[in-house]
């Protein structure tokens, strides 16, 4: 929360604009149940990085997440914008 009481983003700690999406830390299909509020982008990124299977090894935590070095230069990217920005998301290269 920020000091005005905002929630945060799970990945990049802005705070949350209007639209919300709800990220699995551990994917459903692998069994997670928690969720976690994120900016529609950032869910975006996630999964566009990652795949499922290590997302639930490696990158369960938004520590983990914030030192994989792209989804690091995302963050960076995307600190000083707005809270309801959206762009096209890459997906991982196969």
């Amino acid at each position: 929360m920020t000091e005005t009481g905002a929630p945060l983003c799970f990945l990049c700690r802005r705070p949350l604009g209007q639209r919300v999406e709800w990220h699995h830390p551990v994917p459903k299909s692998r069994g997670g149940r928690e969720t976690a509020a994120v900016h529609p982008i950032c869910h975006r990124v996630i999964h566009a990085t990652l795949d499922n299977k290590a997302l639930e090894r490696s990158y369960a935590t938004p520590e983990a997440l914030r030192a994989h070095p792209d989804i690091a230069a995302f963050i960076r990217w995307v600190a000083n914008k707005d809270p309801d920005f959206h762009a096209p998301t890459r997906r991982r290269k196969v």
